[in-house]
């Protein structure tokens, strides 16, 4: 069966709401209906929507060290003060955008963006994603008797590429990571430390087909895309690797002395 990607239209939604009946209009709207083995895509910015988390940068007062990282990087003061909040390590930075890590979840300006918000406000990264999507699973399967993969999608940029794609910020019921190893290339070779981005790899399928612009896509359907479900709480390490395990940030950290 082939794979399929089929994006929804949603109505933009202002204050807090949940996600779930949204979902349910959404579905009906767009005359779509979730099936068995079907992944459930959804944008992060639309949760943090549902959460309230938008802020009015004009209310913000920036500490000495906001203060401090806004004149090293070149950024307003209220916005380095949410970085420095939501942050749980700053790595560095260029002029407008700082390194930072939140949860071994590395990002530019920890996620915080101003893209799809009003003039003067900020939305942030969702609360407990994990949960939110195991949550939304759980509703799904006793709304339909289905059984569902759920994805939390945001859009990152990749080391010295152009453009930006796909990244699960979370998931539920579905394998993050498929282990490769022990498994042979078409050379017969083992593969030693192969492990295959599977929650990752359709995020940015499904990202492709959502927009990242006006679409007001923040639900897309992947249909036939032979992941593997599974009903266990996903641990949030399984999917990332801390800092300093990181080949990128190992390898930029220690210059060869030549």
């Amino acid at each position: 069966m082939q794979l399929t990607v089929l994006p929804l239209l949603a109505e933009r939604m202002e204050g807090e709401f949940d996600v779930f009946e949204v979902l349910l209009k959404t579905l009906e709207k767009n005359n779509a209906k979730l099936e068995n083995g079907d992944v459930l895509v959804v944008s992060t910015k639309y949760i943090s929507n549902s959460q309230g988390r938008i802020i009015d940068l004009e209310k913000i007062r920036a500490s000495e060290e906001g203060r401090k990282i806004s004149k090293t990087y070149q950024l307003k003061s209220e916005i380095a003060e949410m970085i420095i909040r939501e942050s749980d390590k700053i790595f560095g930075g260029i002029g407008g955008f700082v390194i930072t890590s939140s949860d071994n979840i590395m990002a530019p300006n920890a996620g915080i963006d101003k893209s799809n918000a009003k003039k003067g406000r900020a939305i942030l990264y969702p609360i407990n994603p994990y949960r939110t999507a195991e949550e939304l699973r759980r509703k799904i399967f006793l709304k339909f008797f289905i059984h569902v993969g759920i994805i939390l999608v945001d859009s990152r940029l990749m080391p010295a590429r152009i453009g930006t794609s796909g990244v699960a910020i979370a998931c539920a019921g579905i394998e993050p990571v498929l282990d490769m190893r022990a498994k042979r290339d078409l050379d017969g070779n083992s593969l030693k430390v192969t492990f295959q981005a599977v929650v990752d790899n359709l995020a940015t399928i499904a990202n492709h087909k959502m927009g990242e612009g006006a679409e007001s896509k923040p639900f897309a359907i992947i249909r036939n895309s032979d992941a593997k479900l599974t009903d266990r709480k996903i641990n949030p390490a399984e999917m990332a690797i801390s800092p300093d395990q990181c080949v990128y940030v190992r390898g930029l950290s220690n210059p060869p002395n030549i």
